[in-house]
């Protein structure tokens, strides 16, 4: 008996491609006996198409329905089978099958009478050449995949026809096998449909064939059903769900209970994985779909009591036509291979400096013996002391304990960096001022080398910024977070001209950010003006760009909300560490880069000579002068436009200097303290070298010799500096130390007594006092706190203090023995003069006559005096904020972008693969479904 054919065309607001289906249908060498049209919810004029084509039928569906659904509401509607040998012929409306189509099919089926399941080689639907998809299979974990899509159809894959499944549109089914397995899953509505109908098909006994000879032209997967396009992430969702919901139907019944139970803890893992993929967006459909599946399956039952029914053989019998994981290995990879190469610019692929070949290694070289040289007092120490420096806490858990809530973000830097050194932790800030000049040079090499071609500027380029005046300023000064913030500030711009393209470097711009305005807050402004120009300029990119400044809100939140309670907000750019007063800084003087006023140390050279030659000032500015140069003739050379985003940050650079410098938010004892200018001078002189860089680029015969006039001038201008660490020049706030802040005396027993309290006294200038209470060893860098040294008013305890040290810093009938029990204090130090000693001689006299006190003597730190209380002893110390539960809410939020960020930021290695010869199937590249990473 022939068989007979019902051909089914669902269409849904397919107007634009129903002309050229309808007429490849009717245009068929083998015509279906039948024509079933079903209009499912069309908004356009699709309905009137349809009921003009000719179709014995025209079925009308309102409301939202599959195409599964679709066809079966045709099958209900068509008149009964007469006979066994009733097919199906499965259309969408951008299914437009070529003219010997449904011939070939049925040829196919007719001479192989197992095959109950036959599907059309999809070709794309404008371009018939390349095949659109062909054969589905899946993975050991049920991850199903294309076996072959995008490649030019060259009859390389027609020796395959025996498959696991083949795709919905196109698909030729006998009628008979539709109706006992219950036709296509409603838990599947899109996606995988076809390839859960060919699977149930093959373990009821039957065989699934592909007829490489039938065409069909296809616009898109199931997925794009009735809609224009389809997000990534939206696909992935889909994806991701018809594997969750196959893996539920397929499982024994005691490992459904198993895949229940895992379905949130592999969304948490798969997520990661997502990150490391550089997938953000399918984030949320991993998570999504884990929930919808545990909680919403409500076909999952149906399907499992069907499959049930129906199946006569065991999964083993499917097991040799699923993908083995070396294929699957092979196609992620030409994947990835394919992405990369697209991603490759013209630009990137032109030949650059090589850091060995053109002299970048022995310039980084020379820069770490240099540093070394500079830092030769340093060499040996355990930890570094002295204007804005403290020792960092023994033990990295203590570290660790200072961060979060009622703490400076720059406590996380500080922790990260004690840790790399767990065995001494005030060892890693030693090791950032020996290192500070060779790790500057190689941000700048790698910053110069990506926006220049000639192979020499970017040694030019690492020369200015290891040696700039800011960056040394802040080494002698103590001011650790703008060093910090020198260092990233080249890798940060280099990652934000990446971030455009990348992912990885879009998470790595947004680390970089979180770390350089954590480490000098008075960045902030200026960065996010820079980041709002990036987000303008780069609409297409927003996508990448916009999270930047995210991880930064995020550490910052606690400390915002807390200054803006107070009504302090300017206070928020405050620098993290010791505050530490200095001296004020002109304009003139912020303009050659000196952060700490004076002219680069020149003056006291200057004053050392019998006579002057000329003016200091006019020395130094002409040693400055080749630099501003040619930084301002980068806008107006050819190719001035590449300047503009240099000169750019040069300018939020100065005038942030200029308002810092005129800006106090802290206090040290009674005196202000202005925020450091150094890390906005940074970002000044990081825009000046790129523009240098754009300059020596466009300038021809001259651009050599220039760039050495630049390098020895700015060398020469920064020459004193260079010797700000040691004895001779006493140019250097900092020093060498133990990593003991209070006298040994107090060491000793406040290894027994942690919270032993010692009441700190530095006499100031203005016949004034500080006065500080330290507890145990004493305060370490990473429990200083901005909120302290910017506070508006003086709290209960404050106000004790304060009279407890005036009236023991005089003579005076005050009978200090409650407050010194009830404050827990146990020594009094009294630091060493740092000039006219008169007050600390009048402090030292009234100690001495307190008859409650007991001299100790002099000691490295001062002298010290001991106080023997006759009841209780130190006070206890109130839980810090950071152990509450709101704080604890806090820190966890903040360490989840934290993670996320650097899950982000993680590079994927790009692996280069040679081209394979011969015919094998693997040769073109096979992308599979974003969500492939089987778990």
């Amino acid at each position: 008996m022939q068989p007979r054919v019902t051909a089914i065309l669902v269409a849904r607001t397919g107007a634009a491609y129903l002309e050229r289906t309808l007429s490849a249908i009717a245009g068929q060498s083998r015509k279906p006996d039948s024509l079933i049209a079903v209009n499912a919810a069309s908004t356009d004029n699709s309905a009137e198409i349809l009921a003009a084509s000719g179709a014995d039928q025209v079925v009308t569906i309102t409301g939202k329905t599959s195409f599964g659904d679709a066809i079966a509401r045709a099958i209900q509607l068509a008149p009964p089978p007469q006979s066994e040998n009733e097919w199906l012929w499965l259309l969408a409306h951008d299914n437009a099958p070529l003219p010997d189509a449904l011939e070939k099919l049925l040829a196919a089926v007719e001479i192989a009478p197992s095959v109950v399941i036959a599907g059309p080689k999809l070709m794309r639907w404008d371009n018939e050449d390349v095949i659109a998809d062909f054969g589905e299979s899946m993975t050991k974990f049920g991850t199903s995949i294309p076996m072959v899509q995008g490649e030019l159809d060259q009859a390389q894959h027609d020796v395959r026809t025996d498959v696991l499944g083949v795709a919905s549109g196109g698909m030729l089914v006998r009628r008979s096998l539709w109706t006992a397995l219950g036709g296509f899953d409603r838990g599947l509505p899109s996606i995988d449909a076809g390839l859960d109908l060919s699977i149930r098909a093959r373990l009821a006994g039957y065989r699934v064939s592909l007829v490489p000879a039938a065409r069909v032209a296809s616009l898109g997967g199931p997925e794009l059903f009735g809609r224009r396009s389809v997000s990534d992430g939206r696909r992935t969702r889909i994806a991701r769900g018809a594997q969750l919901h196959r893996r539920l139907v397929y499982a024994s019944p005691l490992a459904l209970v198993v895949h229940w139970l895992s379905l949130l803890p592999l969304a948490v893992v798969r997520a990661a994985g997502q990150l490391l993929a550089k997938r953000p967006g399918a984030v949320a459909g991993e998570f999504s779909t884990a929930l919808g599946t545990a909680f919403g399956a409500s076909h999952v039952g149906a399907a499992r009591r069907s499959l049930r029914r129906t199946r006569k053989l065991g999964w083993a019998s499917i097991a040799p036509l699923r993908l083995p994981w070396a294929e699957v290995r092979e196609r992620r990879a030409q994947a990835r291979e394919a992405a990369i190469t697209a991603e490759l610019s013209t630009a990137e692929r032109e030949a650059r400096a090589g850091f060995v070949s053109h002299g970048g290694l022995w310039l980084i070289g020379g820069l770490l013996i240099l540093g070394a040289i500079v830092c030769g007092p340093l060499l040996g120490a355990s930890a570094i002391t002295g204007g804005g420096l403290l020792p960092l806490s023994n033990d990295p858990s203590e570290l660790w304990a200072h961060v979060g809530y009622g703490s400076d973000p720059f406590s996380f830097v500080l922790a990260i960096l004690g840790s790399l050194t767990f065995w001494s932790p005030s060892l890693s800030i030693v090791l950032v001022y020996v290192l500070a000049l060779p790790l500057a040079g190689l941000g700048a090499w790698y910053f110069a080398r990506r926006i220049s071609r000639r192979p020499w500027v970017p040694v030019i380029a690492a020369l200015l910024w290891a040696l700039a005046p800011p960056l040394l300023g802040s080494m002698v000064s103590g001011h650790l977070g703008a060093m910090l913030a020198h260092l990233l500030l080249p890798w940060l711009a280099l990652l934000a001209l990446r971030a455009t393209r990348s992912w990885a470097s879009a998470a790595g711009t947004a680390l970089l950010f979180a770390a350089v305005t954590v480490s000098a807050p008075s960045l902030a402004p200026a960065l996010l003006l820079c980041w709002i120009v990036l987000l303008v300029s780069q609409p297409k990119n927003t996508h990448r760009l916009i999270g930047i400044p995210i991880l930064a809100a995020a550490l910052f939140a606690p400390l915002v909300v807390q200054q803006v309670s107070r009504g302090n907000l300017l206070a928020l750019l405050a620098d993290p560490g010791v505050p530490t007063p200095g001296a004020t800084t002109s304009g003139w003087q912020l303009v050659i880069g000196a952060p700490g006023g004076g002219l680069q140390g020149w003056q006291t050279v200057f004053n050392g000579l019998s006579q002057h030659i000329v003016n200091p000032a006019i020395f130094v500015a002409v040693l400055f002068a080749p630099l501003a140069i040619l930084a301002l003739l980068s806008l107006f050379v050819p190719g001035s436009r590449r300047a503009i985003p240099s000169m750019l940050m040069a300018f939020l650079g100065f005038v942030t200097a200029v308002a810092v410098s005129h800006l106090s938010v802290a206090h040290a004892g009674a005196e202000a303290v202005q925020v450091w200018p150094g890390a906005a001078l940074s970002l000044f002189w990081l825009g000046l070298i790129g523009g240098a860089i754009v300059a020596l680029e466009a300038l021809r015969q001259i651009a050599v010799p220039y760039a050495v006039v630049v390098s020895v001038t700015a060398v020469a201008m920064v020459l004193p500096l260079l010797g700000g660490f040691y004895p001779s020049s006493a140019g250097s706030a900092v020093s060498a130390s133990t990593g003991r802040i209070l006298p040994a005396f107090v060491t000793a027993e406040a290894a027994t007594r942690p919270a032993l309290g010692t009441l700190v006294l530095a006499p100031q200038s203005a016949d004034s006092i500080s006065a500080v209470v330290q507890r145990g060893y004493g305060t370490t860098l990473d429990e200083e706190s901005t909120l302290a040294a910017t506070a508006t008013s003086i709290g209960g305890s404050d106000a004790r203090l304060a009279t407890l040290a005036g009236n023991l810093s005089s003579r005076s009938g005050y009978s200090a023995r409650k407050d010194l029990t009830d404050l827990g204090i146990s020594f009094v130090l009294l630091t060493e003069p740092q000039g006219d000693d008169v007050v600390h001689q009048r402090i030292a006299e009234a100690l001495d006559g307190n008859a409650l006190l007991t001299p100790i003597g002099q000691t490295d730190n001062g002298q010290l005096w001991r106080f023997q209380p006759s009841g209780t002893t130190a006070a206890a110390q109130p839980e810090p904020s950071a152990h509450s539960p709101l704080g604890v809410t806090i820190l966890f939020g903040q360490g989840l972008i934290a993670v996320i960020t650097i899950l982000l930021g993680i590079p994927t290695a790009r692996r280069r693969r040679r081209p394979e010869r011969g015919g094998s199937s693997l040769q073109g590249p096979a992308t599979t479904f974003d969500e492939d990473t089987d778990g």
